[in-house]
């Protein structure tokens, strides 16, 4: 059983619905809660506004990631926006040598998303050439890990020393830094330290993007810093929480700096929300994807979902996935200030790479996991498994098929398996892994956590409990700084 859409996206759900499995019964009690959500899915898309949402101060917040697929004037995301962006491209391209993303959070996930997909392991080691004119890219502020910081900086300044070596002018780095506030703490101290570093070395010049909260009239640190030193800007706007922000300039500007089809992008999953917009649950992805993944650990105990993608540049979407799941739906209380502790724990994995560390558990291990699938129908270039040794039986025997071939027959054995085990289990597949494609997923996994949200009766925008460490570790950190004064 499965619901394919136009574009070829699908979700096989044949081993998670039926006997011995989420049932048609466990649906059918949650009929009226999922008409109440997917109204409450219309009311978002119509007025930004969820029942019982509040920011962080407590303040009534509007809810707008859903408009971000539709590139409209007034709109977060507007032809003069992407015009802004298109801009930006024209500056890295042939200009920049690299690109130092600052973020933490969505904003390190997200744009780690879109830099796997489009350029992979290899891209900072091709020429600019090879690279299409486009910069290298590194990502930083995601820890406060010192040794790291330290290499990435040692590698940037000999970067600029074997320029100046060959004659071939000056090193430009561009640290794109993305924070709402400007206070992030992992982000900020990794930007400071680089930007100190670098400004001095020789044969290197280094400029800044700032995305952060586009207020004029309450500006934040990072603003007032933006505009003082003249840096340009693009927006982290209100009403899109981190784990969201891949739609937006948060991942919008990396996107721009790696030649990242954005408008494909959005279109994917503006074209994905049009099929959420279907009443029908089984012609709605999202709404289907979180009734079955909720009625599975409501009625089943299977209350951990293993994302496992099946392609090494689609981990990065499991790690997005992680944080969207963790913070939209790990809540200690409803929407009624009543005490549920409610929340799918997700765990990353990816095909055929933890079939051979995970798997153990997912065949044999408790019966409390969904072990959801992704795959590529057709890869790019997908190379033949040669019979490079006809003498070695074993060896032979795999060759004559494709490595994509051989990869779909492993995640299949292993769905397989966990099925005659009476292991959950579900596919999503994209029929080529591009921008248009991508787009189609995320917004459906976006979309879905906002359905569970409501059937779960929770805040699927707010994250109180990341609030709880901030408000301990200022205090904590303000001690240090003055015990290092003495």
């Amino acid at each position: 059983m499965s619901l394919k859409l136009a574009s070829g996206f699908e979700f096989d759900y044949d081993n998670l619905y039926g006997e011995g499995k989420v049932t048609e019964a466990d649906l059918k009690g949650y009929e009226e809660d999922l008409k109440k959500a997917h109204e409450a899915m219309k009311v978002m898309r119509e007025k930004g506004f969820i029942r019982a949402h509040l920011s962080k101060d407590g303040e009534p917040e509007k809810v707008l990631f859903s408009q971000l697929p539709y590139v409209e004037e007034g709109h977060l995301n507007s032809p003069s926006s992407l015009a802004r962006l298109d801009e930006l491209t024209k500056h890295v391209k042939n200009n920049v040598d690299a690109v130092v993303s600052l973020g933490i959070g969505g904003s390190y996930l997200g744009n780690k998303v879109l830099f796997d997909v489009q350029c992979g392991d290899f891209w900072n080691f091709k020429t600019t050439e090879e690279r299409g004119g486009f910069p290298e890219v590194y990502f930083s502020g995601q820890n406060i890990d010192p040794r790291r910081t330290a290499d990435l900086i040692e590698h940037l300044k000999k970067s600029a020393a074997v320029k100046a070596a060959h004659k071939q002018g000056v090193y430009k780095v561009l640290l794109l830094v993305i924070s709402k506030s400007g206070g992030t703490l992992d982000t900020m101290s990794n930007f400071m330290v680089e930007y100190d570093a670098l400004q001095g070395a020789d044969n290197l010049e280094v400029e800044v993007v700032a995305v952060t909260d586009p207020n004029m009239e309450k500006q934040t640190l990072l603003k007032k810093l933006a505009i003082d030193k003249g840096w340009q800007q693009f927006a982290v706007p209100d009403g899109v929480g981190g784990r969201f922000t891949i739609f937006c300039e948060v991942g919008l500007t990396l996107a721009a700096c790696i030649g990242f089809d954005i408008r494909a992008f959005l279109n994917g999953a503006k074209d994905m929300d049009k099929a959420c917009q279907n009443d029908d649950l089984w012609q709605n992805p999202a709404m289907l994807n979180a009734a079955l993944k909720f009625a599975a650990a409501e009625k089943h105990g299977r209350d951990i979902e293993v994302m496992m993608p099946y392609g090494d540049y689609l981990k990065s979407v499991s790690e997005w996935y992680i944080q969207l799941l963790a913070e939209s739906l790990g809540k200690q209380f409803n929407k009624e200030g009543k005490e549920v502790c409610y929340g799918r724990t997700p765990c990353v994995a990816v095909g055929t790479t933890d079939m051979h560390s995970q798997t153990q558990q997912h065949q044999e291990g408790k019966l409390n996991k969904v072990v959801q699938f992704i795959k590529i129908d057709k890869w790019d270039n997908d190379l033949v498994i040669p019979d490079v040794f006809p003498e070695a039986k074993k060896l032979s025997d795999i060759s004559g098929v494709t490595m994509g071939q051989a990869l779909e027959v492993a995640r299949q054995s292993n769905a397989d398996a966990l099925k005659s085990n009476k292991r959950y289990n579900a596919c999503f597949t994209l029929p080529e892994l591009n921008a248009y494609h991508l787009g189609e997923l995320l917004y459906m996994l976006a979309m879905s956590v906002a359905y569970e949200g409501e059937l779960a009766d929770v805040d699927a925008f707010n994250q109180p409990g990341v609030e709880s460490y901030k408000r301990i570790m200022g205090p904590k950190l303000q001690e240090l700084k003055a015990q290092n004064q003495k």
